[in-house]
């Protein structure tokens, strides 16, 4: 196979970025609003070569390129937004750049977490990568920190572990998890499903109740510490592979 660098039509790149209309990017060209290396860059319809530098190559209307496709974004997300592209309120997209949601092929969330869950999230534009992280086989195991409405019992780790809890409504039992008390009334709980609303449900089942609940790990992916609840960041090489190495 060969090693050679792949290449796009600048107004192809562009327009499938978010940027605009062809017709809107070759204006930007013309208008010397597009440079590349400091130099404007007017041939819209030439072919760029797609290097890892690009993004700090390429200067478009004053700000540097967007990142390029197959892109994978950690971002700390917030309470109050919901991992959709549809529903009503606030949502994930929104503390994304508004141009984003035209990216062709589009972003989506790898997997989702509920409106009241925080921490964090993957977005991508990958459906390889997204379907990899997602697929049992892979066996990503995601971490979150549950503050409880009543102390714990003692019993829920042994309970956890076993492999066979059903939850409410469900005939097939969840897989053994890890649970690892760090208060009277909170605790890191390890899955390696993603069933709807499972921690949730796992501790209803016990009788208790979830008052706060924080994703921190995928994989061997920690949420990154300079990042807020809604910034976010993409994704080198090495930190979307440490995703399936386990614990780091």
């Amino acid at each position: 196979m060969s090693g050679r660098t792949p290449t796009a039509r600048l107004d192809k790149l562009l327009a499938n970025l978010g940027y605009g209309s062809r017709r809107e990017i070759q204006m930007l060209a013309r208008n010397g609003h597009i440079l590349l290396d400091g130099a404007p860059f007017q041939a819209a319809d030439s072919r760029i070569a797609l290097t890892p530098d690009l993004e700090d190559r390429l200067i478009v209307d004053g700000e540097r390129l967007d990142p390029l496709p197959g892109v994978v974004l950690a971002m700390h997300k917030p309470l109050g937004v919901t991992c959709s592209h549809k529903e009503a309120g606030p949502l994930v997209y929104d503390l994304l750049p508004a141009r984003w949601r035209r990216r062709d092929p589009a972003l989506s969330t790898v997997g989702r977490l509920d409106k009241e869950t925080s921490g964090l999230l993957l977005i991508t534009d990958d459906g390889a990568f997204l379907h990899k992280v997602i697929a049992p086989r892979s066996h990503v195991e995601k971490r979150y920190r549950a503050v409880l409405a009543r102390p714990l019992r003692g019993d829920e780790g042994q309970i956890f572990a076993a492999g066979t809890l059903l939850l409410e409504g469900e005939d097939k039992p969840l897989l053994p998890a890890t649970l690892e008390a760090i208060g009277e009334r909170e605790a890191f709980l390890t899955v390696g499903e993603g069933r709807y609303h499972q921690v949730r449900r796992m501790f209803a089942a016990l009788g208790n109740h979830v008052e706060e609940l924080h994703r921190d790990r995928l994989g061997g992916l920690a949420l990154p510490g300079d990042l807020a609840p809604g910034a976010y960041r993409a994704l080198d090489a090495a930190e979307r592979a440490s995703i399936f190495s386990g614990r780091s």
